[in-house]
C-alpha cells in the first residue's frame, strides 16, 4: 500500500484504533498504558506552555503524521508528540517537524525504536526524544551541526536536567513523570 492509498483507506475498525503504514503494511497501534498516557499529557502540557511563553511560530502536535524519507511512498509513522515551526497545513502530514517524541512501552519498544531511526531520515528533525515508561529515564538524539546523528543517545535519568535545544526547553526530567506512579 502507498501513503496515498493508506490515507484514503478505511480500516473498518469501529474501535477507532489508529494505524501506521510501515513499509507498505497498515499496522494497528497498541492502546496506551496509564503511564504512557500520563507521560504524553504531561510532556505535552510542559512543551505547549513553553512554546506559548516563547511566543514564536512553533507549535506542539499530538500524534502527528510523519513521512520519513526512507521509502517515503510506503511509510506514514505516528510519533506520540511532535513540534513543527512550519505554518499550519490542511493535510494529514506534519510539515517539517523539528522535534519528535516517542514514549517507550515494553510491549512495542522494538517497533518504536524502528520509528525513531526512520525519523532520523527527515532533514528538518533536529532532536528525537525517547521517554521510558517503566523508569525515569529518557534517551535524546540530537543532530550534529554537520547533519549527522550520534552513534549513541544522550541518557538523561532521575533528577538530571532535560535540555531540548531545538526549542530552547529545559526542565528536570522528573517533572515529566509528575503524574505517573514512577518516582526518583
Amino acid at each position: 500500500m502507498t501513503v496515498t492509498e493508506f490515507l484514503a483507506w478505511d480500516a473498518g475498525d469501529p474501535t477507532g484504533v489508529p494505524y501506521q503504514l510501515i513499509d507498505g503494511e497498515p499496522v494497528a497501534m497498541a492502546p496506551a498504558s496509564e503511564t504512557h498516557a500520563a507521560l504524553q499529557a504531561e510532556i505535552g502540557a510542559l512543551l505547549r506552555n513553553h512554546l506559548l511563553e516563547q511566543g514564536g511560530k512553533c507549535r506542539l502536535l499530538s500524534q502527528p503524521g510523519i513521512v520519513p524519507r526512507v521509502r517515503s511512498d510506503r511509510n506514514f509513522r505516528i510519533p506520540d508528540l511532535g513540534v513543527t515551526c512550519a505554518p499550519p497545513a490542511l493535510g494529514q502530514m506534519v510539515p517539517d517537524p523539528v522535534l519528535l517524541i516517542e514514549i517507550l512501552s515494553p510491549g512495542n519498544e522494538a517497533e518504536t525504536r524502528a520509528n525513531i531511526w526512520a525519523y532520523t531520515t527527515i532533514p528538518s528533525v533536529q532532536e528525537i526524544l525517547a521517554v521510558h515508561s517503566t523508569r525515569i529515564e529518557a534517551e535524546l538524539l540530537r543532530r550534529a551541526p554537520d547533519g549527522n546523528w550520534p552513534e549513541e543517545p544522550e541518557i538523561v535519568v532521575g533528577a538530571d536536567t532535560l535540555r531540548l535545544a531545538s526549542i530552547g526547553f529545559v526542565t528536570p526530567l522528573a517533572a515529566i513523570y509528575r503524574t505517573t506512579a514512577l518516582t526518583t
